[in-house]
C-alpha cells in the first residue's frame, strides 16, 4: 500500500512539474493593447522600423532557445546511451561535447539582444549540424555491420538512426537563427534568399516527421502497450502537416490553429518525460534501481526533442505574424 501510495505521490509531483515548466517555456511577454486612435488620424499600414528590428531579434532568440532545448534532449540522451555502450569508440564523446558547446551557446545567443549574427555561434551551430551528419553515418554503419543488417531486431536494439539527427536540427535552427538576426535593415528577414519564416516552418515539419518515425520504431518495440504511446506518433505528424501548409501558403494569414497546436506539442514533450520516469518505475526495483533501470527503461531526455522543435515552429509562426512576407 506505501508502494502504490508513493507511486502515485510521484506520478503528482512528476506531472506538476512538466506543468510548471511548460509554463515558463510557453510564457510570452503582455500582449501590448493599442491606445485608442482619435478620430481623423489614420491608422499605419506597415509596422515601424523599431517594431520590425525587434521582431528578428525577438524571433532569433526564440530560435536560439529551440536550439538550445534539442542540444539539452542530446548531451543527456547520447550521455545515458553512449555510457551504456561503455564508449566502446572513442567518437562517442562527440555528441556530448558538442551539445553541451550548443546548449551554452544557445544560452548566450537567447541573452543577446544584439542584431548582428556572432560569429562564434555560427561556428558551433555548423559544426553541431556536421557532428549530427557524421553521427547519423556512424549509426547506419552500427546496424549495418550486424547479423542480418537492417532487420527489425537491429532496428530495434541496435544504435538509433534518427537519433544523430537531434543534434543536426538543433545546429541547423541555431544556425538559421543568427542569419534572422542579422537581417538587413528594413529588408524582409530570408535565409540564403528564402523567405525566413516559411523555410523555418519546412525545416521543422520535416523535423517533427523524422522525430516522430523515431519515437514510432521505439513504441512498436514496447507493443504500444499504454495508449498515451499513440500521442508521440499522431499529434506530432498533424503539427509537420500543419506547418507545412503555412510554409507552401502565401502570406497574410494568422495561422492561429497551427499556433495553438505547436503549443500542444510542447506540453506534449514535457509531459513525456513524466509518462518515460513512470515507465522506470514499473521496471524490476523502481527508482530505488534507478542505476539500472534509467539506462534499460524509456529514455527520459528524448520526449523534449519534441517540445524544441515546436517551440522553433512557434518563433517562425511569430516571425511572419511581424513580417508577413517572410
Amino acid at each position: 500500500m506505501t508502494g502504490s501510495n508513493g507511486m502515485t505521490a510521484t506520478k503528482v509531483a512528476l506531472g506538476l512539474a512538466a506543468v510548471a515548466a511548460g509554463s515558463f517555456l510557453l510564457r510570452r511577454s503582455p500582449a501590448r493593447t493599442p491606445g485608442r486612435i482619435p478620430r481623423g488620424v489614420p491608422m499605419a499600414r506597415t509596422p515601424s522600423r523599431s517594431v520590425t528590428q525587434s521582431a528578428t531579434v525577438t524571433a532569433a532568440r526564440d530560435l536560439n532557445r529551440a536550439a538550445g532545448m534539442l542540444a539539452l534532449s542530446v548531451l543527456a540522451d547520447s550521455g545515458v546511451e553512449h555510457y551504456r555502450g561503455s564508449f566502446e569508440n572513442k567518437a562517442m564523446f562527440a555528441p556530448l561535447i558538442v551539445s553541451a558547446l550548443t546548449l551554452g551557446t544557445s544560452i548566450h545567443g537567447t541573452a543577446d539582444r544584439r542584431r548582428a549574427a556572432h560569429v562564434i555561434r555560427d561556428t558551433t551551430y555548423l559544426v553541431a549540424a556536421a557532428t549530427g551528419v557524421i553521427g547519423t553515418g556512424f549509426h547506419i554503419y552500427n546496424v549495418a555491420k550486424k547479423a542480418g543488417a537492417f532487420n527489425w531486431q537491429n532496428l530495434f536494439y541496435g544504435a538509433p538512426l534518427g537519433a544523430p539527427t537531434a543534434i543536426l536540427l538543433s545546429g541547423l535552427i541555431g544556425f538559421c537563427s543568427e542569419r534572422i538576426r542579422g537581417s538587413p535593415r528594413g529588408a524582409t528577414p530570408s535565409i540564403f534568399d528564402l523567405p525566413a519564416g516559411r523555410a523555418m516552418e519546412a525545416l521543422t515539419s520535416a523535423g517533427l516527421l523524422g522525430t516522430a518515425g523515431e519515437a514510432g520504431l521505439l513504441h512498436f518495440r514496447g507493443a504500444f502497450h499504454n495508449p498515451f504511446m499513440l500521442l508521440p506518433v499522431t499529434l506530432p505528424p498533424i503539427g509537420a502537416g500543419l506547418l507545412a501548409r503555412v510554409a507552401a501558403a502565401g502570406p497574410g494569414r494568422g495561422y492561429p490553429f497551427a499556433r495553438w497546436w505547436m503549443r500542444l506539442l510542447v506540453a506534449m514533450g514535457l509531459a513525456g518525460v513524466g509518462f518515460h520516469a513512470f515507465g522506470v518505475s514499473r521496471n524490476m526495483g523502481g527508482w530505488r534501481n534507478w542505476s539500472q533501470n534509467v539506462l534499460n527503461g524509456p529514455p527520459l531526455p528524448a520526449p523534449p526533442s519534441f517540445a524544441g522543435l515546436a517551440l522553433a515552429g512557434l518563433a517562425a509562426l511569430r516571425l511572419m505574424k511581424e513580417h508577413p512576407d517572410a
